[in-house]
C-alpha cells in the first residue's frame, strides 16, 4: 500500500535485494518513473506554505480541461482539492471518448510499492500535514479490493491427471485364469473389477455368478445371474445357470419355470435335478395329508435335500413340513419337532407358523398351558391365522372336558366320568398322548364299575398309541387278574418288571398275582356260588340256598354229577360263611399240594373217600339234636360223596331251616 510505503519501514523484498545487488555491481541510470516522481516531489515542496519558492515560479505543466494538473506528478503529491477531483474522475466508468485519448489513463498511472527515493533530503510530513487519501484508480476495474489492497492473482488448483483407461477385458481374462485354476475368490475379485469398468456387460455378471456357484455362495450368485438375465434376456447359457442356482437353493418350481424359457427347449437331463426335487416335495406333502405316520414324509424330504447346494440351509417351507412329520410320528419325535420350531424362532421370534408348530408339540406332550400361550402369541402376531385360532379352541375344550371327567371320577361317579372321557376322545383324534391318557382314565372308570373286559380293551387301545405307557400296562395286568386271567396277569407283571426293574410296586404286585394264580387253580368258591369276592354274609346265604335247591341230588335223581355239584356248593358255603375260614381262603393260607381247603382242619377220615369234615359240620350232617333222620353214607365211599340219601333237617350252628327240605 501507499501509506505503508510512506510511513513504515518495509523490509526489502527479494526482488529489491536482487536489484540492490545489481546496482552495487554497476551504476544504472534512473528510470523514467523515478524521474517523474522526483519532479512531482519537487513541485509539491514548492507549493507548500512557507516554501522558499513561490507558486508562480513553478514550471508550466502539461494539462487539459479534464485533467487540470501535471500528469507526471504522483497523485499523493497533489493538493487535497485536486486529489479529490482526481479520485472522483477516476471512479467514473470510462466513456467512449477515452478511446481516442492518447495520453496515459489514470488507471495506468503506476503506483510504486515503496516510496520513491528523492535525491534531496526532505522533511518528514507531520500527521496534520498528511492529505486525505482517496483511492485512485484502485477500484474494481483496476483489480483492487474494497479496502484498497491489490487483488491477489487467481489461485490455480493443481488438477489430478485424468485416470488411466481401464481395460475390462483384461480383468475378465485374469478372472478366467483364476477360475480355471480353481481360485474362485480371486476370480470373483477380477470379475468384480470388470463389472465396475463396464457394468453393462452381461458376460461379466454371468462369469462372476459361475465363480460364486463354485465358491458355494448361491444367494449372491442368484443376484448376478438375475442381473445378467436382465441385461441379456433369453441367453440360454445364463438361463441354464439361473436354473441351476434355483435348484441348489431348493426352489425347483422356479428352476423349471426358468428352463421353460430356454430356446431351444432344455433337455430332460437338464431339468432332471429340479424335477426330482419337486417330486420328492410333492410326495412329502401327500404323506402328511393322507398318511398315518410321518416317516414317509421324512424320507421324501431327505431325498429332496440331496439336491441342495453345499452349505445351503433348508427352505423354511421344508422345515415346517419336517416339523409336521415329527408331530405325526409322536413319542420321542416330539422333541425333534420342538427343535425345528426353535430353529425357526431363532431366525424370527414372531413367526406365527413356528409358534403354532411349537405349541402343537407342547400340546402333544401334554403341556396344555404352554401350548395355549404359544397359540395366543401366534394370534397376536397374526390375528387372521386360522390354524392358531383352531388349535387354541380345541385345546381349551379338551382341557375343560378332562377336568370335568376327573371331578366326576373323584366324586365316585364312574359312569358319568366315563361318558365325559368318551366325549373328550372325540375332540382331537390326532393327539396320541392325550388320547392315551383319556383311554386309561376311562379304563379306571370301568375298573370301578367291575367291567373288566372293557377296562382291558381301553388299556389295549392306550398301549397301541403309546406302548411305553406304564400306568396303562399296570392297569391292564390288574384287570386281567380281576377277570380271572391270572396267568396273563402274571406274564404282564413279569414283562413290566423286566423292562422297568425300578418301577414302584411291581414286585409286590407280581407276588400277589402269582398267589392268585395258585388260588385260581383250586376250587373257586366265589365262582361256585356265583358271587363277587366282596359279597357279604347275606349274599352268600342267598346264593347258597338257591344253588342247593337247584342241584340237590333228590331233585336230580337221574343226574350222576348232581351230587358232585352239590358237594362243591356245600364246601363253598362252609368256607365262605365262616369269617376265619374265608380269610384263610382269601389269603391262600389253606393251599396245599392237592389244593384241598380242608387240610389241617382235623376231623374224621373214615368211610368218606378221604374227605376231611369239620366236626361241627359232621354233627350237623348226622342230624344231631335235630330229631330227624341222619345223612346216610355208603360203606365204601367209592365216589367220596357223603350226600347219598340226604334227608331230614339240617342245622349248622344256630341256623335253622324249615322242616322237611333242609333249606
Amino acid at each position: 500500500m501507499v501509506l505503508r510505503g510512506l510511513f513504515g519501514k518495509k523490509k526489502p523484498s527479494d526482488d529489491n535485494l536482487v536489484e540492490t545487488q545489481d546496482a552495487d555491481r554497476a551504476p544504472r541510470s534512473p528510470s523514467p518513473l523515478k524521474k517523474s516522481l522526483k519532479k512531482s516531489q519537487s513541485t509539491s515542496r514548492e507549493s507548500r506554505p512557507g516554501s522558499a519558492r513561490s507558486s508562480s515560479s513553478r514550471s508550466p505543466t502539461k494539462s487539459s480541461p479534464r485533467f487540470p494538473y501535471d500528469r507526471n506528478s504522483h497523485p499523493l503529491n497533489l493538493p487535497p482539492e485536486q486529489r479529490q477531483r482526481l479520485s472522483a474522475a477516476m471512479s467514473d466508468p470510462p466513456t467512449p471518448m477515452d478511446v481516442d485519448y492518447d495520453g496515459p489513463s489514470p488507471a495506468a498511472v503506476p503506483v510504486p510499492s515503496s516510496p520513491p527515493q528523492s535525491s534531496q533530503p526532505s522533511q518528514p510530513l507531520q500527521p496534520s500535514q498528511l492529505p486525505q487519501l482517496v483511492p485512485v484508480a484502485l477500484n474494481s476495474t483496476s483489480g483492487a479490493n474494497g479496502d484498497g489492497s491489490p487483488i491477489p492473482p487467481p489461485h490455480r488448483t493443481q488438477t489430478s491427471p485424468p485416470p488411466p483407461l481401464v481395460d475390462a477385458e483384461a480383468f475378465k481374462a485374469a478372472g478366467n485364469k483364476y477360475f480355471k485354476a480353481k481360485d474362485y475368490d480371486k476370480a470373483i475379485v477380477e470379475y468384480t473389477k470388470a463389472i465396475e469398468a463396464d457394468p453393462t456387460s452381461s458376460t461379466y455378471y454371468s462369469n462372476r455368478a459361475a465363480a460364486l456357484i463354485s465358491a458355494c455362495k448361491f444367494q449372491e450368485a442368484l443376484e448376478d445371474a438375475r442381473a445378467a438375465n436382465r441385461l441379456e434376456p433369453g441367453n440360454a447359457k445364463i438361463l441354464h445357470r439361473l436354473a441351476r442356482i434355483y435348484t441348489s437353493l431348493g426352489r425347483p418350481d422356479d428352476a423349471l419355470d426358468t428352463c421353460a424359457e430356454i430356446k431351444p427347449p432344455a433337455t430332460v437331463k437338464d431339468k432332471a435335478p429340479a424335477a426330482a426335487m419337486r417330486q420328492h416335495i410333492l410326495q412329502a406333502g401327500d404323506a402328511l395329508r393322507e398318511g398315518t405316520t410321518g416317516s414317509m414324509a421324512i424320507h421324501a424330504l431327505d431325498q429332496a435335500e440331496l439336491g441342495l447346494g453345499p452349505g445351503v440351509d433348508r427352505p423354511r417351507h421344508w422345515k415346517l413340513m419336517r416339523g409336521e412329520a415329527f408331530l405325526k410320528m409322536g413319542g420321542d419325535s416330539l422333541a425333534d419337532a420342538q427343535s425345528v420350531a426353535m430353529s425357526l424362532l431363532r431366525q424370527n421370534s414372531k413367526d406365527p407358523e413356528a409358534l403354532v408348530l411349537r405349541g402343537r408339540a407342547l400340546y402333544a406332550q401334554g403341556d396344555n398351558d404352554k401350548a395355549v400361550q404359544h397359540f395366543r402369541q401366534a394370534l397376536n402376531c397374526d390375528p387372521d391365522f386360522k390354524d392358531a385360532a383352531r388349535y387354541l379352541r380345541m385345546v381349551q375344550k379338551l382341557e375343560r372336558l378332562k377336568e370335568e371327567g376327573n371331578k366326576a371320577y373323584k366324586a365316585e361317579r364312574p359312569h358319568e366320568a366315563a361318558q365325559i372321557y368318551t366325549k373328550a376322545l372325540e375332540v382331537d383324534s390326532a393327539n396320541r398322548k392325550i388320547n392315551a391318557l383319556l383311554l386309561h382314565n376311562r379304563a379306571l372308570c370301568h375298573m370301578k364299575m367291575k367291567k373288566w373286559p372293557a377296562a382291558i380293551s381301553d388299556c389295549d387301545l392306550a398301549l397301541g398309541i403309546d406302548p411305553h405307557y406304564m400306568k396303562a400296562r399296570k392297569t391292564r395286568a390288574r384287570a386281567l387278574g380281576q377277570d380271572g386271567k391270572w396267568e396273563e396277569s402274571v406274564r404282564e407283571y413279569k414283562s413290566i418288571l423286566e423292562t422297568n426293574p425300578t418301577e414302584s410296586g411291581i414286585q409286590s404286585a407280581l407276588h400277589g398275582a402269582e398267589l392268585e394264580l395258585k388260588k385260581s387253580q383250586r376250587k373257586d368258591y366265589y365262582k361256585i356260588l356265583g358271587i363277587e369276592k366282596d359279597a357279604n354274609e347275606l349274599e352268600i346265604k342267598k346264593a347258597y340256598r338257591k344253588l342247593a335247591i337247584t342241584h340237590h341230588p333228590d331233585k336230580n335223581p337221574d343226574d350222576e354229577e348232581a351230587a358232585d355239584r352239590f358237594k362243591d356248593i356245600q364246601e363253598a358255603y362252609e368256607t365262605l360263611s365262616d369269617p376265619q375260614k374265608r380269610q384263610r381262603y382269601d389269603n391262600g393260607d389253606d393251599l396245599t399240594g392237592q389244593g384241598n381247603p380242608f387240610s389241617g382242619m382235623g376231623g374224621m377220615h373214615g368211610g368218606m373217600g378221604g374227605v376231611r369234615i369239620d366236626p361241627e359240620m359232621l354233627f350237623n350232617m348226622m342230624g344231631g339234636g335235630a330229631g330227624g333222620p341222619p345223612f346216610g353214607f355208603s360203606a365204601g365211599g367209592t365216589n367220596g360223596n357223603p350226600f347219598v340219601n340226604l334227608g331230614g333237617q339240617h342245622r349248622r350252628g344256630h341256623q335253622e331251616f324249615p322242616p322237611g327240605f333242609p333249606f
